[in-house]
């Protein structure tokens, strides 16, 4: 029976800036060694080998992940690994697992006796934790909010909350074509000594890392967010 291959969980740039300024040399050196990847977009897992400087794109195997894929089809992504062959797990952007469908895989590995290896690499949401001054033993990223208004304020009120009782920052993101609606949402409904944190285009050449409270925030000039990739987080 021949060995099982490892699975490399590879992070991707999150901006446009050279490489290897977000990526060590180690890690475009295994996406060099590997023949097969599973990604959420084939094109831009494309974009990135050839970015990291892989030799014979042609000859790379990029499987896609993503909503379109069914649950039951799943195990089928370990055919290369149950072979001894090692396979790279990316995302779009930043690190595979963390808000991405990748995580499954990652689960089937485990089940499977596959040894994962996550690689180093950018995360928006870690950089955010890191750079809000919030509490940083006692955190949450809770992916998007409901998109109906009634829902989201109702979200927003129970995150307020649990920052508040549980000393527990509440990290989130947004579809960026409405970063501009939730910001009003946020300014509106949370009460003024909380305290908002807003993550822009980090690792970009418009960075905006912003921690203030929310009677601060009213008093500045409202922000434009639209279509732009914003982290925001609150705590109490």
């Amino acid at each position: 029976m021949a060995s099982l291959g490892d699975l490399y969980l590879i992070p991707v740039p999150i901006s446009d800036v050279a490489i290897d300024h977000s990526l060590p040399e180690h890690n475009l050196l295994t996406v060099r060694s590997l023949k097969t990847f599973i990604c959420e977009n084939a094109k831009e897992a494309r974009r990135f080998l050839k970015l990291a400087g892989y030799a014979n794109l042609q000859e790379a195997e990029v499987i896609e992940l993503n909503e379109h894929s069914k649950h039951g089809d799943l195990s089928s992504f370990l055919k290369h690994l149950k072979q001894g062959e090692s396979v790279g797990l990316m995302s779009d952007a930043g690190c595979p697992g963390i808000a991405d469908p990748g995580a499954e895989i990652v689960k089937l590995a485990h089940e499977q006796q596959i040894r994962v290896i996550p690689l180093v690499g950018p995360s928006s949401i870690v950089l955010s934790i890191m750079a809000s001054g919030f509490n940083g033993q006692n955190f949450a990223f809770v992916g998007y909010l409901p998109i109906e208004k009634p829902l989201k304020v109702k979200r927003i009120k129970e995150l307020e909350q649990l920052a508040q009782k549980q000393h527990q920052a509440q990290f989130f993101i947004e579809t960026p074509y409405r970063n501009d609606t939730l910001l009003d949402v946020l300014l509106e409904h949370l009460s003024p000594q909380t305290r908002l944190f807003m993550g822009k285009q980090l690792m970009a050449e418009g960075q905006m890392v912003l921690s203030k409270s929310v009677a601060e925030w009213r008093k500045m000039p409202k922000l434009v967010l639209h279509k732009i990739p914003v982290v925001f987080g609150i705590y109490v």
